[in-house]
C-alpha cells in the first residue's frame, strides 16, 4: 500500500512536468474565428489543444480536481446542480451564483499551467475558474450570464472545452429597446474538445447562454471558465 502511495505521487508529479512542458512548447497565438453577435464579440479558438493533449489534459483535471455537487432552491424545491463543480483561485477570489457561496481552492499545478496558458493567448490577467463537469447529456446549465458583481462591470470571459461536444447557444438579455426579431435571436455553436472561446467585454451584459440538456448520447465534458476578480495577486498562484 506504502509503495502504491509513492507511486501515485510520482505519477502524479511526472504529469505535471509533463502538462507544463507541452504547454509552454504551444503557441500563444493559434488560428481564430472573430465571431459577432450583436454588437459584441467572440473570439473562437478551434483547436488550442489537439486531441491526444487534449485527452492528456482531460484526465489531468478529472485526477485531481475536488469535485462537489451544490444544491440549488428551483420553486420552492431543493435539488442537485445538475453537473460537478469546483471553484478554484487566487485566496482573495470569493464567488457566489445563485445563491451558492464559493470559496476558491487552490491552484492545483495542472490548473495553473492551464491558466498560464489561456492568458497568454487571451492577453489577461485571469486568476479564477469555475471548472464544470459534464458527466453526460443530463448534465446542464441553464440560461445564465457570467455578470456577478465581483467580476467587474464588463468582464472578460475564457471558456475552455475538454471531452465530448456540446451545443452552446446564445440569446439576447430581455433588454429595453430590442424588437422581437433581435429577442427570438439565437446564435449555436458546437463546442468541440481543445477550444478555446474568448467573450470579450459586452457579451455578459448583453446576452445570456446555456448548455441544455441532450436525449443524444453524449461522453463526458469538462469545460473551464476562467474571470479575473480585482484584487492582489492577479493571476498568480
Amino acid at each position: 500500500m506504502q509503495n502504491d502511495l509513492f507511486n501515485d505521487a510520482r505519477d502524479s508529479k511526472r504529469t505535471d512536468a509533463l502538462l507544463s512542458d507541452l504547454l509552454k512548447e504551444l503557441p500563444t497565438t493559434p488560428a481564430s474565428i472573430n465571431r459577432t453577435v450583436g454588437n459584441n464579440l467572440i473570439v473562437e479558438y478551434p483547436l488550442v489543444f489537439d486531441p491526444s493533449l487534449s485527452l492528456s489534459v482531460f484526465d489531468a483535471i478529472d485526477k485531481t480536481t475536488p469535485w462537489r455537487q451544490d444544491q440549488i432552491r428551483i420553486a420552492g424545491r431543493t435539488i442537485p446542480v445538475p453537473r460537478l463543480q469546483c471553484w478554484m483561485g487566487d485566496q482573495h477570489c470569493r464567488y457566489a451564483y445563485s445563491n451558492i457561496s464559493l470559496d476558491p481552492v487552490p491552484w492545483t499545478p495542472e490548473m495553473a499551467s492551464i491558466r498560464d496558458f489561456v492568458n497568454k493567448v487571451a492577453d489577461a490577467r485571469f486568476n479564477c475558474v469555475l471548472i464544470n463537469k459534464y458527466r453526460s447529456g443530463e448534465d446542464s446549465v441553464s440560461w445564465h450570464a457570467d455578470d456577478e458583481p465581483e467580476l467587474g462591470p464588463s468582464p472578460q470571459i475564457a471558456s475552455l472545452s475538454l471531452g465530448a461536444t456540446r451545443r452552446f447557444q446564445l440569446k439576447r438579455k430581455p433588454l429595453l429597446g430590442l424588437s422581437k426579431s433581435e429577442l427570438s435571436e439565437r446564435v449555436v455553436m458546437n463546442l468541440t474538445s481543445g477550444s478555446l472561446l474568448i467573450m470579450q467585454p459586452g457579451v455578459q451584459e448583453n446576452w445570456l447562454h446555456q448548455i441544455a440538456k441532450t436525449k443524444v448520447p453524449v461522453g463526458p465534458r469538462i469545460n473551464l471558465t476562467f474571470r479575473a476578480i480585482e484584487g492582489a495577486g492577479n493571476g498568480t498562484d
